[in-house]
């Protein structure tokens, strides 16, 4: 599915999104994970740092899955809900609040896709939980890894510390003999890695 085919109300939101502080996947990176959902076909989806829940919407548009989705905000946890609501999801989207890092180990596994788009310097702290989380042939798609290029450059004075917790997380993903990892230049980067 193209993004053009997702409701109009959803779009309009999406742009609003954009706007202000509250982040939404870039649109490169979502057509590229409905393009996923409609090849792999995941019956159920994880998604970390799902903020006022409008990328899951997304992606339960195009699909039958079921979604946890983990936010920490409670403003925008809220949002989320509502969005859920609006969109008639509530019943295929379940909206957990709180750190991520407390909720990961709590969860059965079973996921068939997993999106990580929470706190970039958590990635790797929730590394192990996504590849527990994951089924065999299942993707954990991992967003904004190339951050303006600081990752793989030289990051401004103030962001060394952050490209520095995205590359070891990246030397994590790519060194793990359980996944197949491939680093699409997506909007700031997406690692798609393929669970064997």
């Amino acid at each position: 599915m193209k993004l053009s085919g997702l409701d109009g109300r959803l779009l309009a939101l999406r742009e609003e999104a954009k706007k202000g502080r509250d982040p939404t996947a870039a649109d490169e990176t979502l057509e590229y994970l409905l393009g996923l959902i409609a090849e792999k076909r995941p019956r159920r989806i994880l998604e970390i740092g799902a903020a006022e829940g409008l990328t899951s919407c997304a992606m339960l548009a195009c699909s039958d899955a079921h979604i946890t989705a983990v936010e920490s905000d409670g403003a925008r946890a809220a949002r989320a809900r509502e969005n859920f609501r609006l969109f008639g999801f509530e019943r295929r989207a379940e909206l957990l609040e709180g750190d991520a890092g407390e909720i990961l180990p709590l969860l059965q596994g079973g996921y068939d896709l997993i999106f990580l788009d929470g706190p970039k310097v958590q990635y790797r702290r929730y590394f192990p939980d996504c590849k527990r989380l994951l089924n065999a042939g299942g993707v954990l798609c991992s967003d904004d890894v190339l951050l303006f290029g600081w990752v793989r450059g030289e990051p401004p004075k103030k962001r060394r510390m952050l490209a520095e917790h995205i590359r070891e997380y990246l030397n994590v993903l790519e060194s793990d003999p359980d996944f197949h990892t491939a680093i699409l230049e997506l909007a700031e980067g997406l690692a798609v890695s393929v669970k064997k």
